[in-house]
């Protein structure tokens, strides 16, 4: 397979983010064949020093920056700022998650940017966005889980409020940010012109919460805490097995006749508590109460059988670990091996999109520090050894093979828009 078969061939980025959200979105573009050029400073893009490790190298700044190239420049020289704002010129999307104002401090300004290249699509991904009394606030992940109403809903009816196990607000921006790029570049094709994409992860947060808030807009009222059943449909949770836990998910009156007759209680329909998807919902706790009787006599592996027999929506609670390594997630190539460079392989997740007219998507190794920054100069600007010896002596630019560990942690830059 080559790039030239890949949707976003020809398309050129440069990445000046890091950690997750914007390298998340430069990352699903790398994935379609677009050629992404990463700027970073000289210690490096902070996730390279966050673990989990494997060989030396961080698991996660691998899975993020994956099919891009790395190139050192340091933003805090006129030199340095010149080389970027020459490599954006010939650029098609720039990304940045810089807090609101840092990137036209640091010279890669929209304004400066665009005005050189009007074509250019340049995607901010921030915590609050360009504008707004809270834009000028540092963000972390719990932090937009906490503002936006997730941690309010997620949790037992009388416990605390609870962070979702993953990076959600950090992953939905990175994926509305490249979302918003794609949108960009169709738009370019009939006008000639880029555009200023503003990716806040309040924003996206909360539009990725799009149940709470269609739930809210139509009531105007919050969801309660229900743990692990839905809101306003029964049974639609996890139960209890004699091993463990599973998920059934009945919306509507045929399937729980079905459930019925599965669990051996064919009157439950009949029951006036019963008879609606809402009155269910209200009796959700005897309706429980009757389901685990009967499947709290059985193993997850049986209750799965019995009711998938039966046509019932369900399935059982599986760690990360067994979905990757399933039969499903093999067939659908979520994770593939890629060469480390080393003679060794690094496993690296793939975009989940299929495209009919297009193989799967690229899947090459993270960038050591400054890999590339050598060959970009030369081939992209043109630069000879010399003008290159006299860069790196004057400390704007760096070619480096790092590799960062435990022992080598950076200090997280508040310039940052988040961990």
């Amino acid at each position: 397979m080559t790039d030239s078969v890949l949707p976003l061939q020809g398309i050129r980025v440069i990445d000046f983010s890091r950690v997750l959200a914007g390298p998340l979105c430069s990352a699903l573009l790398g994935d379609l064949g677009a050629e992404v050029i990463k700027i970073e400073p000289p210690g490096g893009d902070d996730y390279r020093a966050i673990g989990p490790f494997a060989e030396g190298e961080s698991g996660l700044f691998s899975a993020m920056n994956r099919n891009k190239q790395s190139v050192v420049i340091d933003l805090k020289t006129d030199a340095g700022r010149a080389l970027a704002q020459s490599l954006c010129a010939q650029a098609d999307v720039v990304v940045e998650n810089f807090r609101p104002g840092v990137a036209t401090r640091l010279g890669i300004g929209y304004e400066t940017l665009v005005a050189r290249n009007p074509a250019l699509v340049y995607a901010s991904v921030s915590g609050f966005g360009q504008s707004g009394p809270e834009s000028h606030r540092p963000a972390y992940d719990i932090i937009l889980q906490a503002m936006c109403g997730l941690m309010d809903a997620t949790g037992a009816s009388d416990g605390e409020p609870t962070v979702i196990g993953e990076s959600v607000s950090d992953v939905v921006s990175g994926i509305f940010a490249s979302w918003g790029v794609l949108a960009a570049l169709l738009a370019r094709e009939r006008t000639g012109k880029g555009t200023h994409v503003d990716v806040a992860m309040f924003d996206a947060t909360l539009s990725l919460t799009a149940t709470l808030v269609s739930r809210y807009a139509t009531t105007g009222a919050s969801q309660r805490r229900v743990g692990n059943r839905h809101p306003s449909s029964a049974p639609f949770g996890a139960f209890r097995a004699c091993d463990g836990h599973f998920v059934v998910a009945v919306l509507n009156n045929r399937l729980f006749a079905r459930l019925a007759q599965a669990i051996g209680a064919p009157e439950l329909p009949g029951d006036p508590r019963f008879e609606s998807d809402s009155l269910r919902c209200e009796h959700e706790a005897a309706l429980r109460e009757r389901i685990e009787a009967w499947s709290s006599e059985l193993t997850v592996a049986q209750v799965n059988a019995a009711l998938s027999d039966a046509g019932i929506p369900v399935a059982p609670i599986q760690s990360v670990r067994a979905a990757l390594e399933s039969e499903q997630a093999r067939e659908r190539g979520l994770l593939t091996d890629a060469p480390s460079g080393d003679g060794k392989t690094v496993r690296l997740p793939r975009q989940p999109v299929k495209f009919s007219a297009y193989p799967h998507a690229r899947s090459t190794r993270a960038p050591r520090l400054g890999e590339h920054t050598l060959a970009v100069l030369s081939k992209k600007l043109g630069l000879d050894d010399k003008q290159i010896a006299a860069l790196c002596d004057a400390g704007a630019i760096a070619a480096l093979h790092h590799h960062a560990n435990k022992n080598s942690y950076h200090e997280v830059n508040e310039e940052n828009t988040h961990a």
